[in-house]
C-alpha cells in the first residue's frame, strides 16, 4: 500500500513541485542522486572508481515532449561519453528511451540511439538501455536488438517483476545481448507483474541461473542480500569466475554491500543518476523503501 502510495505520488505535479522546490527534501534526494551537474556526477564516478568500484553515469529525464529536447538528451549523453573518455574513468552510460522521444516516434529514437552508440563504441565503452514501465518493454527489446544488429556496443535491462521476462531473456541472449537484471521499481497490473516479492524473488533467481552460464557478461543488480548470496553461491557451484558477471547497485544505496562485495573480489558497478529532471527517479527509491514515507509527507503538510 506504501508503495503504490509512493507511485502514485510521483505522477502529481502539485507534489512533484513541492518536492523539486523543498530545501530539506532536496537534501534528501542528494543520498539517491549525484548532483544536477554533470561535474558532479563525474566527481561521484571518480571517487567509485577509487574505492574499486565502476560507475554507470545516467543523465535523469523521461518522456520528452519535443524533437528538440531528445536531442538535447543525446547531446548531454554523447558529452557524458566524452568527459568519461577525456577522464579516463571506468564506467558507462545508462539511458531511457522515452527521453530520446520513444513516445514521438520509434524510428527517429532509434537513431539518436545510433549515434549515442556509435560514439560509445569508439571509445570502446557501452550503452545501457534502461526499462521503464510494461508498456515500453518490447518497444525498448525491439530498439536495442535493431541497433544491436549493427554495433555490439548496447545493452539492455529486464525485471523480474514481469511474467514475460523469461522470454525476453531468451530471446535478447539470442542477439548476443548483455542484459542488467533488476527486480523492477514501476507499478504495475496483476495481469503483467508478480504482485508478491516472494514470486518477484523466484523469477529473479531463476533468471540469475540462465544469464550467468550464457557466455556474455551480464549485470546482476540488486541490493537483497539474498539474492547476492544466492548469486555468489550458484556461480561458485557452476565455477562461473568473479570476472564473468558483475554485481550492481544504486547510488546512495547499501554502501555497506558495496564495498564488501569489492572485498571478497567481486566487480561491482554502481549506478549514478544526476540532473535536474529528479523527481520521479527519487520517488521511485522512496518507493523501495516506504519507511521514509512518514519522513516526506510531515514535510509535505508542514509547508
Amino acid at each position: 500500500m506504501l508503495r503504490a502510495t509512493l507511485l502514485k505520488l510521483s505522477e502529481s505535479p502539485r507534489f512533484a513541485q513541492w518536492v523539486t522546490s523543498n530545501g530539506t527534501t532536496r537534501r534528501m534526494a542528494r543520498r539517491f542522486v549525484a548532483g544536477e551537474t554533470l561535474d558532479e556526477a563525474i566527481e561521484a564516478a571518480r571517487a567509485c572508481n577509487n574505492l574499486g568500484m565502476l560507475a554507470s553515469l545516467d543523465y535523469l529525464g523521461e518522456s520528452c515532449s519535443t524533437t528538440a529536447d531528445a536531442q538535447r538528451a543525446r547531446d548531454a549523453y554523447l558529452e557524458v561519453f566524452e568527459r568519461i573518455h577525456k577522464e579516463n574513468l571506468h564506467a558507462n552510460v545508462s539511458c531511457k528511451l522515452t527521453q530520446l522521444g520513444l513516445d514521438l516516434n520509434v524510428d527517429f529514437c532509434q537513431g539518436l540511439v545510433v549515434s549515442i552508440v556509435e560514439l560509445a563504441a569508439r571509445y570502446d565503452n557501452f550503452l545501457r538501455v534502461d526499462m521503464e514501465g510494461s508498456a515500453y518493454t518490447q518497444r525498448t527489446i525491439d530498439v536495442v536488438k535493431n541497433v544491436r544488429a549493427r554495433n555490439p556496443a548496447i545493452g539492455t535491462v529486464i525485471q523480474a517483476y514481469l511474467f514475460r521476462s523469461e522470454t525476453d531473456v531468451q530471446a535478447l541472449l539470442a542477439f548476443g545481448c548483455r542484459i542488467r537484471l533488476c527486480k523492477g521499481a514501476y507499478k504495475e497490473l496483476p495481469e503483467v507483474a508478480y504482485p508478491r516479492k516472494r514470486d518477484t524473488d523466484f523469477n529473479y533467481i531463476r533468471l540469475m541461473k540462465i544469464l550467468l552460464p550464457s557466455g556474455f557478461y551480464h549485470g546482476i543488480a540488486t541490493h537483497d542480500p539474498r539474492m547476492i548470496a544466492e548469486t555468489i553461491r550458484w556461480a561458485a557451484a557452476q565455477q562461473i569466475s568473479k570476472d564473468d558477471f558483475e554485481f550492481q547497485m544504486l547510488y546512495g544505496v547499501r554502501t555497506d554491500l558495496q564495498r564488501m562485495l569489492v572485498k571478497d573480489g567481486y566487480r561491482l558497478r554502481v549506478y549514478i543518476p544526476y540532473g535536474n529532471d529528479w523527481f520521479p527517479y527519487f520517488m521511485r527509491r522512496l518507493a523501495e523503501r516506504p519507511a521514509n514515507l512518514g519522513f516526506l509527507l510531515r514535510n509535505f503538510l508542514r509547508s
